[in-house]
């Protein structure tokens, strides 16, 4: 997998190429990182790459001439004409785990990241294949956003994670049919007045899948109801869920 990231501040990036299992995954080669500065793109002495918007208003846009350079370089360089350009754009497809597993079993993305108060329409229109959204806030450049997508996707790919089964228990994963993870614990045993849940201790394997299935049920169902209708539409809840859901909002109305 390959990312080129087309940004003014590339030297973010060492965060996922250089730290963490992203950066291990990085030195190991499973995938690769190459950042494209629109001002080395540029004609002027200046390195101009934004310019004031027509119509009037504030910010200044970002022009289409360096970027288009910089993404005509990052396909050549990728030896690849089609490769998706993915802007990320409040504007864009909500990201999320099923975005980042989409983006997995692909060759990667050429990552737009803009500055400023926007970007000329007119490369948007040409070249962007994609726009993609973290959610419905404004970061004042698409890198952390850019980022965010690197991470979620390169922690995805095969041998990245030391245990294959830490992906697909994630929280938002088909196999925990899309609801939030369950409550993690390790030593101490005692913290406080805090024990470890008992049922962790039993070395009782079914009683344990059990308990955590009914933990995660209970934190979706808590605080994101919106994932408990997502899985039901999908058919993702068994009986033995519903039962547990239905206990708990009978207990909820009592209290």
């Amino acid at each position: 997998m390959r990312f080129d990231v087309i940004s003014l501040f590339g030297p973010m990036f060492s965060a996922v190429s250089e730290l963490g299992v992203t950066g291990r995954a990085h030195t190991q080669g499973r995938w690769s990182l190459h950042t494209w500065n629109p001002r080395d793109f540029t004609e002027d002495v200046h390195r101009t790459v934004d310019d004031r918007p027509y119509g009037g208003g504030p910010g200044m846009v970002m022009r289409v001439e360096p970027l288009e350079r910089a993404v005509k370089a990052a396909r050549e360089a990728r030896q690849a004409a089609d490769a998706p350009v993915v802007l990320l754009s409040p504007q864009g497809r909500r990201f999320d785990q099923r975005a980042a597993q989409e983006l997995a079993a692909s060759p990667g993305a050429i990552l737009i990241c803009g500055r400023y108060e926007g970007i000329d329409q007119r490369f948007i229109d040409r070249w962007v294949t994609q726009e993609i959204s973290l959610g419905d806030f404004v970061l004042s450049g698409g890198e952390i956003a850019a980022l965010a997508v690197i991470d979620a996707t390169v922690r995805l790919l095969p041998g990245v994670l030391n245990d294959r089964e830490s992906a697909i228990q994630d929280s938002f994963d088909d196999s925990l049919s899309g609801l939030l993870d369950c409550p993690h614990y390790t030593r101490p045993e005692q913290y406080g007045d805090e024990p470890v849940p008992e049922v962790l201790l039993s070395g009782h394997h079914a009683n344990i899948v059990r308990w955590r299935r009914e933990q995660s049920l209970r934190a979706t169902a808590t605080r994101r109801p919106d994932l408990i209708e997502a899985a039901r539409k999908q058919g993702w809840l068994s009986r033995n869920d519903e039962k547990y859901l239905t206990g708990l909002a009978q207990a909820g109305q009592a209290n």
